[in-house]
């Protein structure tokens, strides 16, 4: 790796003409270029929150980095956490600042994942997220559609929220909820909203975990809870002309595609704005009867299990 090219505010920025994509002439430098324009935007929501990201490294192929490396230097503030999977202490950044971020630009970090719970209040997640995860195809009229049934079961209920792209072919929707709410109250009341929704639009909208009983429906992911994490508003993805995860207003979703937000579009669409924190509504306390309703519904991911388990023994005892 050569010498640094330049500096901002105090971090050397190597190596910034390389290629960043395969097949696309965005370099490094558009990344970092990027970054710190919306540095002001982006870090609200990263801080304080334990961060996975996305890297890529030249000739390699991408990466989830969540436990922050060897070399990492002594000022990137950082918090351990149990990893319960592989049984050991997971180092997580907290990116609290844009010489932390500028950093973390430089290591070719394009997506950037915190958790929906903050290293101070580890319990108590911050927001209930429902992700909106379209079939294959160009289906994102689709997925606003079911977007709207969203903010109807939410409205149903008395609760507000704030919706994005995904950066990908998605949607998610955030409702900040208030602070009191535990980690098993906000994943209740997630499975709930999620069930409300697909009796709203039951033509476009499917809670069905596995994949194949989905019937080409917009799966609304009742999952995202708890220490869970959600791509952050303005973070790129890694997709051919880097999208970007941008605020969009409930009554523009179907007047604009997820590709219309870039790494180099959305810069100039900001000017002095932040319509994420714009359009995010208050803390919201979660109705009683909702969370009931969630804690009768099966965990996703456990009755998915018991499903396949069930259907492999179907399929090993049929004639």
């Amino acid at each position: 790796m050569g010498g640094a090219e330049e500096t901002r505010d105090g971090v050397d920025l190597t190596n910034l003409g390389q290629p960043l994509l395969a097949g696309s002439d965005l370099t490094k430098r558009d990344l970092v270029d990027y970054l710190d324009a919306v540095h002001e935007r982006i870090l609200p929501g990263l801080h304080d929150r334990p961060l996975s990201v996305v890297r890529l490294l030249r000739g390699q192929e991408p990466f989830m980095q969540k436990n922050l490396p060897k070399y990492t230097p002594d000022w990137v503030r950082r918090t351990a956490i149990w990893a319960e999977t592989s049984h050991r202490q997971v180092s997580y950044a907290l990116c609290d600042d844009r010489r932390t971020l500028l950093w973390f630009a430089n290591q070719r970090a394009i997506e950037y994942h915190p958790t929906l719970v903050t290293a101070t209040r580890p319990g108590q997640p911050t927001h209930l997220v429902l992700d909106l995860d379209p079939p294959e195809g160009d289906v994102f009229p689709t997925v606003a559609r079911v977007a709207g049934a969203v903010r109807r079961a939410l409205a149903d209920v008395g609760l507000a929220g704030a919706v994005k792209t995904s950066g990908a072919k998605g949607l998610h929707v955030f409702v900040p909820v208030h602070p009191d709410s535990t980690a098993e109250e906000v994943a209740a009341a997630t499975r709930a909203l999620a069930v409300h929704t697909e009796r709203l639009d039951p033509q476009a909208a499917t809670t069905a975990f596995i994949r194949e009983d989905r019937g080409g429906r917009v799966f609304v992911d009742p999952t995202r809870a708890g220490g869970a994490t959600v791509v952050a508003a303005y973070s790129p993805r890694m997709r051919p002309g880097l999208p970007v995860s941008f605020p969009v207003a409930w009554d523009d979703l179907d007047r604009v595609t997820p590709g219309d937000f870039t790494v180099r579009t959305v810069p100039a669409m900001l000017g002095d704005r932040d319509p994420w924190a714009g359009a995010m509504p208050a803390p919201q306390r979660l109705p009683a009867d909702l969370v009931a309703e969630g804690r009768t519904i099966p965990v996703p991911r456990v009755q998915a299990m018991h499903e396949g388990k069930r259907r492999a023994r179907a399929r090993r005892e049929a004639p």
